[in-house]
């Protein structure tokens, strides 16, 4: 005889119990019955279906960010969402990609409607799979929270993409398996600046906060002081000021004539935009804080990623700071030289 628990069940050694539904069965200790579960192991099918739960008995539950208006990406969202409905993983896709995604959604996944999620709940997950340019990826971050993120690249460079479209359904396989195996993937952590002032304070930023005058170019700009840890670093007229993380080293801070940054460097980068007298950019380490007052304007904005702005009234103080959780990103590491060579 064999019975299934479907729910709960004595543990195997009699105290811990039993998650996962196992099948308990008897065997004989010393010629007496006693009752030994069995555990599914991973990749064992259950009705049909691949057994979505992690090593300690957790179910999984996988967020998908798709880039939007873009075909490419509609198609790599369906292909993944197929694959993870087969290995049994519960779905969860942003909103907006699930209204762009159509005919391309697997016909035997869970309806639409019953799998679209904001994107501030991707943090709910057990993993976020991006899916097109960095935007994308930024986007899927700001939801995430401590959530690992895999990239599946469809930009020109993909600084934060690492995984080719080709490969997008066997590297998010990967992560599954190993977080069945596990009960975890395996991240690395990237380092998010956070901008505060009086009475705010904005969503972290994993490139760059900007702090500005009211418009870039002749006639606008501030008066700006910036201090690193107390001590002053510049002063004078200037479009704005720019700190960025490694990672946005490559991005708004690039084109300001900033440095590039390795993702393995410790480190951000304090940039002045436009300076009438300016210093060179200056690297710092990730405990400083930045300290940034904005005069002599009609006013001004701190932007945090290029997406998320706050109006500020001069004078303003801007506290710019390690923000308190990382990006963790999950699947192969990028090749960062490879990234560069696609700039030119």
């Amino acid at each position: 005889m064999i019975l299934v628990f479907p729910v709960l069940a004595v543990g195997c050694d009699g105290s811990v119990p039993c998650r996962r539904g196992p099948t308990a069965r008897p065997r004989a200790v010393d010629s007496v019955p006693v009752w030994e579960c069995v555990w599914e192991t991973p990749g064992e099918r259950r009705g049909g279906r691949l057994s979505g739960w992690g090593a300690n008995g957790e179910s999984m539950r996988v967020g998908i960010v798709g880039q939007k208006d873009n075909e490419r990406a509609a198609a790599t969202v369906g292909a993944v969402a197929g694959r993870l409905d087969d290995l049994g993983v519960e779905l969860a896709v942003d909103e907006v990609t699930t209204d762009q995604i159509g005919e391309g959604w697997p016909a035997d996944a869970p309806p639409l409607s019953a799998v679209a999620t904001p994107v501030d709940a991707m943090s709910e997950t057990d993993l976020v799979v991006s899916v097109g340019g960095d935007g994308t990826f930024l986007f899927a971050a700001r939801g995430a929270g401590s959530t690992p993120i895999v990239g599946i690249n469809l930009g020109e460079v993909g600084f934060l993409n690492a995984v080719p479209p080709d490969d997008a359904v066997t590297a998010v396989e990967r992560e599954v398996a190993q977080f069945r195996d596990e009960g975890r993937v395996t991240t690395r952590d990237m380092p998010r600046l956070q901008a505060s002032g009086d009475g705010w304070e904005l969503p972290a930023a994993l490139n760059e906060v900007v702090v500005q005058g009211p418009r870039r170019g002749h006639g606008g700009g501030a008066s700006v002081a910036v201090s690193v840890d107390g001590s002053t670093y510049t002063s004078g007229h200037a479009d704005g000021v720019l700190v960025a993380t490694p990672a946005g080293s490559t991005a708004y801070n690039l084109s300001e004539r900033g440095p590039l940054v390795h993702p393995d460097v410790a480190g951000f980068v304090v940039n002045e935009m436009s300076g009438e007298e300016p210093m060179p950019p200056l690297a710092i380490g990730t405990d400083a804080t930045v300290t940034v007052d904005v005069e002599n304007a009609d006013g001004g904005f701190v932007v945090s990623d290029g997406r998320v702005r706050q109006s500020v009234e001069t004078p303003a103080r801007v506290r710019i700071e390690r923000a308190g959780q990382p990006v963790r990103i999950a699947g192969p590491p990028l090749d960062f030289f490879a990234a560069l060579s696609k700039l030119g």
